[in-house]
Order: structure tokens, then sequence, then C-alpha cells
């Protein structure tokens, strides 16, 4: 954690992770050796060449449900409405914004009030893909979005979403690839005045899997909810790296994640950054991230930083824990008849309820925990 040092300016801090550059070209961007900050959990070598933007040589199928009134474009890559919201902070990105031919439009027109979630599905054919998505909610408008990744690929994949001013948006974004793909993502969140951001990050398949949210607010009174869930098996790689950047006053920002693991090589990477601006008095953020490993072999890497430039703030926290079982609570319901697997699977259900419970689509949540108890019986959990 920095604080302001008695002449209102931040201390040196030689261990500081450099700001990444940010650009829409790729060759801006060095292409990372393993020893950066921003890469060293990364397995450079099972990206599949998407660090030098390999030419895309199959498609994404992209199909989206939207209730009446929601306006659905296909851009073209000069459309001045691509990189409003993302500008690129490393290689995979600028060459998702550059190899993408445009981008997917989805607009919310101001004051809509949505009764049914929007639906983006992209769908992997295998081979070398690329996306660019842009979700804009208008002023005062209330929406939920679903984006949702199936299928087998190696992709590179952008999202940008606009948050007018006193709207709210549910946004969730599952991963649930086939166990050989490849996906790197970067997903920005820009928040208006008065504005609700909820996101919910769901990421249960592929070989590897590396995002990068973020979050800004574009004026005062703005507040970001931000969950994840995430279940690594054997093998796998699953990656997030949050940063909300509060530079806006009277803003807040509340961050928890929890993920499981399971199986030999399994390897669960949280970051979780937060800036408060000299300007961003009144602020108000916490982060939290639960591991939960279930076998051994299993790895969790977790990193909360937390960078203040302005003493006046509501409050300013984060927490991180790794760990097995709870032995109290296995011990509890198998004292009351429970056999051992099934107070196990108890257990990680109850894990994962503080943020299933919170998605308020049925068919979505009860999705999810199937795959949850698909891959626990896989290993006799």
């Amino acid at each position: 954690m920095a604080v302001i040092d008695a002449t209102g300016r931040p201390p040196a801090q030689a261990g500081a992770s450099p700001r990444p550059v940010r650009s829409r070209d790729p060759e801006d961007h060095a292409v990372p050796g393993g020893r950066e900050e921003a890469w060293r959990f990364t397995p450079l070598r099972r990206l599949r060449g998407l660090l030098n933007g390999p030419p895309a040589d199959s498609t994404i199928d992209v199909k989206v449900s939207a209730p009446e009134g929601v306006e659905i474009e296909r851009l073209a890559p000069t459309d001045s409405r691509i990189g409003r919201v993302l500008t690129p902070a490393d290689r995979p990105a600028a060459f998702a914004m550059a190899r993408s031919d445009g981008g997917l439009s989805v607009t919310v027109p101001a004051e809509a009030a949505l009764t049914e979630p929007v639906v983006i599905r992209l769908g992997g054919n295998g081979g070398v893909s690329y996306e660019h998505v842009l979700v804009e909610l208008g002023p005062f408008a209330t929406a939920t979005v679903v984006l949702d990744h199936v299928g087998s690929a190696t992709f590179a994949g952008n999202v940008e979403v606009y948050i007018g001013h006193g709207a709210a948006l549910t946004f969730v974004t599952v991963q649930d690839w086939a166990d050989d793909s490849v996906h790197l993502g970067a997903h920005a969140y820009s928040v208006g005045r008065d504005a609700r951001l909820r996101s919910f990050t769901v990421t249960l398949g592929g070989d590897l899997v590396r995002l990068n949210p973020t979050v800004e607010y574009r004026g005062p009174g703005g507040d970001a909810e931000l969950y994840g869930l995430f279940f690594t098996e054997a093998g796998q790689h699953q990656e997030h790296r949050l940063y909300v950047d509060h530079q806006a006053r009277n803003c807040r920002s509340r961050v928890a994640y929890k993920g499981a693991l399971q199986g030999d090589g399994a390897h669960a990477v949280w970051i979780g950054d937060v800036m408060i601006g000299a300007d961003a008095v009144g602020t108000d953020t916490y982060e939290l991230n639960r591991n939960l490993v279930l076998t051994d072999g299993a790895r969790a890497d977790s990193v909360p930083n937390l960078e203040i430039l302005t003493g006046e703030v509501v409050g300013a926290g984060h927490a991180s824990a790794t760990g097995r079982f709870d032995d109290e609570s296995l011990f509890y319901l198998m004292s009351r008849g429970i056999p051992a697997d099934e107070a196990r699977r108890l257990v990680v259900r109850g894990f994962f309820a503080e943020i299933v419970d919170r998605i308020d689509i049925p068919e979505l949540r009860e999705r999810i925990m199937a795959r949850v108890e698909a891959e626990l019986a896989a290993v006799g959990v």
C-alpha cells in the first residue's frame, strides 16, 4: 500500500509496478519475456503465438438475443466508438483491436428498463480468432447483459462497456470454453456519474484463460461491484487481473472473487489493483479474494494491491486467503450423518453461494452450479 507523505507526494516505491503503455499500435508494446510484473505468472509458451498477433484462420460465431428496442450493429474498423473506453495496455489487446475487423455494438437506449437480458454468445470453431464487443447503456437505463464464450478457440478479445449517467448495468461474462482453448481478454468498464455496475466473471473452462478487467469513473457517485468465480482443473491456468481506477470523487467499489482448484498443475492467479487518485476524496473501496484448494498439486497466487494518494477516504482495504476445506464445517455435517463426499460438496456449494446467488438469472445460476458439480464428481470430491 502506498500513502502520501507530508509534502503531498507519493513516496518512491522501488517495487511498484510501472504504469503500462497504452496504445492501439501493437508495436508500441514490448514483447514480454516472462519476468515482467504483468506477465510473471503467465506461461507464455502456452499462448500459441497470440503475443505476436497471428492472422485469424478461423471465425467466431456471434449470436445475439436482445429485447425489442436494443440496437445491434456491426461497426467498421474506423468507427470512432471503437476505443472509446479501452486503449490497449498489452500486445494481445492491441492485436485484438487491429484484427477483429471492427466490432459488435450493442446499445440500450436512454431510460430503457429491460426486463429480459441481452445475451451475446461467442462460439469458437477452432483455430485463431479475434473479436471486439462494445456495450453502451444510455443515461438512466437499466439492463442485464450476458457475454457467453463456448467452443474451441485460440482467441484474443476485447470488451468495452460504457455506462451512461444514472444508469444501472449487470454484466455477466462466462468463459465456458472447451478444454483445449486459449483466451486472452481485456474488459474495460466506464461508469458514469451516479451510475452502477455489477459485473460477474465466471471462468470454468479452457486450457489457459487470462482476463484483465478495468474500471474507471467519469463522475462522482459511481458504484462498481465486481464479482468473480473460477474453477481450475488439473493442468489449467486461469488468471484474473483487475484494475479499479478511482480518480473521481465519492465513488465506491467492491471486489469479491472466489475460486476452487483441484488436480495436479491447476494454477489460478488473481491480481487486484486499486488506485485512489489525489482528487478522489470520499472513495470507499474494498477487494477480497478467496481460494479453496481441493487436492494436492494445485497452486493459487493471490496479490491484492492498494495505492492511495489522498488521506480523505471513507474506507480502503483488501483481504486474501488460500486454504483447504473447513474441517469444522466438514465435521459438523458428518456428525449429522452426511457422508464425507456429500459433505465436501456442500462445503464447496456454500463457498460459491455468495457469488452465484447474486446472479439474477435462474437458468445461468443452475448452469454454473451444474458445471461445478460435474467438476467435483470427476475427482470424487
